[in-house]
């Protein structure tokens, strides 16, 4: 199972962040190694030596047959379902590494750096690309977006993709954070919703 992430796929989150991203431009995409994945519910356990995390809820999406050189036009036929997750950053190391024109896989990549919520059959939405989603911490929301406000569609996420990897069943994209969100800390209850389905909860530890 490969792990892909996109960066910057939303025009709030990168105004933030005080980048630019055209949307010309091809999707920025990043891959986090198998051992990133958590799920279950199991808890996150903070690293101690990595400064500042923050998270960063987004909508992912799970690939369900092989595909290489995908058409956008075709891409939907290539996943079949939906989920919350978290992208979580070390975004004091990630910003020594971007200064250095370096990789992200540390800042990114890190053990259950990907939280994962429970799969919902794409089917049980009316579009992928209207669904509304949001992250609560301790019972308050502190992150909320909806996928219409995507730079890039999924379809072309999944179509750009496949230029350079094969995608294989049981592959998973996360498609974007829309804002900034703060850091966690330990004893945080993380909280994931897509649309009114809570599929997405764990603690910090």
């Amino acid at each position: 199972m490969k792990i892909f992430a996109i960066g910057m796929n939303y025009a709030e989150y990168n105004k933030s962040l005080h980048e630019t991203l055209s949307v010309s431009e091809e999707p920025v995409v990043f891959t986090k190694a198998d051992p990133a994945l958590l799920k279950d519910h199991k808890p996150f356990f903070i690293p101690d030596d990595m400064g500042k995390i923050e998270c960063e809820a987004e909508v992912v999406v799970r690939i369900c047959r092989l595909g290489k050189t995908i058409s956008e036009r075709f891409a939907h036929r290539y996943y079949d379902a939906v989920t919350v997750g978290i992208d979580f950053t070390a975004r004091e190391l990630q910003q020594k590494l971007r200064e250095k024109g370096l990789p992200w896989d540390l800042c990114k990549g890190f053990d259950g750096s990907a939280a994962l919520g429970e799969w919902v059959q794409k089917d049980k939405f009316l579009d992928v690309q209207r669904l509304r989603f949001h992250l609560d911490i301790n019972g308050k929301t502190v992150q909320e977006g909806c996928t219409s406000d995507m730079l890039f569609t999924v379809d072309r996420i999944i179509s750009y993709i496949s230029r350079f990897f094969t995608l294989k069943t049981g592959d998973i994209i996360y498609t974007g954070c829309p804002a900034v969100c703060g850091p966690v800390s330990i004893n945080d209850h993380l909280e994931g919703y897509l649309e009114d389905r809570k599929v997405l909860e764990f603690n910090c530890k």
